[in-house]
């Protein structure tokens, strides 16, 4: 099914001129244009008219889709254009959503006719993620995020099972625990799919609320963590648009769906936990909890000794310190991986940025009681110590890449509306895609 943002035919619909700085003076409407302030900056755009009704519009030329996203909500409601190619459709897309769950939009969005052979797989993927990182927790807990990987299955006809229970206290023990102070029962989301290629692992973090446990976040810092499931979100949207492209690949995506909360049940500082992989974790705060989630998919994962393992997660926020809410840090130990990953990025327009792996930090995460802590005794570098006690669960040999990203638009932006983001998830396509050619069919 088409976005609602896009028109099923073109009937009725006006011209959208796409011109670049030197090149629309001599236009018809140029001097109307002109009057309105038009330069023809990325995205920009200058209505034409015949004096009686709107017959058109210029629109500057962008290298990406997201200038395009302030089209939709800025060209009158009701309307529709066609005209552009797949970068305005994408970002025409992109700015279009919004969140609407529980309050209607002040207007409507104008529609487009998206150019002959477009794929708006992507954008679907998108709109799915942000609605996910948007749905408040108490409409989005564990099961209904498994739910979720569970309708995505249904789609692509992928397998899916959901471990619960006895059965996931055996088998994802540290994940478990994080889930024991909620009556809202931790899972595990399984997605197989594809029959022939390279095996992908996609493993994401589904904290579906983060009160930080027993070491308590301070309010303000929980305003947001509805959010903290947005790795999860991510990877389930990538491994969407992969099955939706019919990628040459074997696809494996794990998803960890929790809540960390407070009660009698909550797991405590200074206890110690196993993971799936047998390393004992001592807690040395409850509010570092994406890590112990992501040890035990991490761990399930290597088991099936995939080609490449990729996680997603809102894990630090010392990585949004160093870069910002739009920059997802890259954590890899595998150059090709990581190449076709930037690479991927960059030419998406989505970019990523690469952290190091730093192992003179791998020290600060001993214990005195147990194979490791899960946090560093220096308050410095939280990013890469993170990555490192991530690195401890994936098998020698195996490449691995890890994104730390943020989920979230602080503010309304073209193409990228405030609340929740796939933030990378374009970039990673593309990085996949270019990972694929380079790796030998299985």
């Amino acid at each position: 099914m088409s976005l609602p943002c896009f028109a099923a035919d073109a009937s009725g619909a006006l011209p959208l001129h796409i011109v670049s700085p030197g090149g629309w003076q001599d236009r018809p409407g140029a001097a109307l244009a002109a009057a309105q302030g038009f330069r023809a900056r990325p995205g920009e755009h200058a209505l034409l008219t015949d004096g009686s009704a709107v017959t058109g519009a210029l629109v500057g030329r962008a290298e990406g889709p997201l200038p395009y996203g302030a089209l939709p909500h800025a060209l009158p409601e009701g309307t529709r254009w066609q005209g552009g190619d797949a970068d305005l459709a994408l970002g025409w897309a992109l700015g279009a959503y919004r969140f609407t769950r529980f309050k209607a939009p002040r207007r409507g969005a104008a529609l487009l006719v998206p150019p002959e052979g477009f794929d708006d797989s992507v954008a679907r993927a998108i709109w799915h993620a942000r609605d996910l990182v948007n749905m408040p927790a108490s409409h989005l807990g564990p099961a209904d995020l498994t739910e979720a990987v569970e309708k995505l299955g249904a789609t692509h006809g992928a397998a899916v099972r959901i471990i619960e229970g006895a059965e996931l206290v055996q088998g994802f023990p540290a994940l478990a625990t994080v889930g024991a102070g909620s009556p809202r029962a931790p899972r595990v989301a399984v997605l197989e799919w594809g029959k022939e290629g390279p095996l992908l692992a996609l493993c994401g973090k589904g904290v579906c609320f983060d009160t930080g446990g027993l070491d308590l976040k301070p309010p303000s810092a929980m305003l947001r963590m509805k959010k903290d499931m947005g790795g999860a979100a991510v990877m389930l949207a990538l491994a969407d648009c992969l099955m939706a492209r019919r990628a040459k690949l074997r696809l494996l995506l794990l998803v960890g769906a929790v809540e960390n909360s407070v009660s009698g049940t909550a797991f405590r500082p200074g206890d110690v936990l196993r993971t799936r992989k047998g390393l004992t974790v001592e807690v040395g705060n409850t509010d570092a909890e994406g890590r112990l989630v992501l040890a035990d998919l991490l761990a399930f994962a290597g088991e099936r000794e995939p080609d490449a393992i990729l996680n997603g997660a809102t894990l630090t926020g010392a990585a949004r310190v160093a870069l910002g809410p739009d920059l997802p840090a890259l954590f890899s130990n595998d150059e090709a991986l990581a190449g076709a990953l930037l690479a991927g990025a960059e030419a998406a327009r989505d970019p990523l940025w690469r952290m190091p792996l730093h192992g003179g930090y791998a020290s600060w995460l001993d214990s005195s009681v147990a194979d490791l802590n899960n946090v560093a005794g220096k308050p410095m570098a939280g990013a890469i110590v993170a990555a490192l006690f991530l690195q401890r669960f994936v098998p020698e040999g195996t490449p691995w890449a890890h994104l730390d990203l943020y989920a979230w638009n602080d503010s309304n932006r073209p193409g990228a509306p405030e609340g929740g983001e796939a933030t990378g998830l374009r970039g990673l396509l593309a990085g996949v895609e270019r990972w694929m050619g380079a790796v030998p069919q299985a």
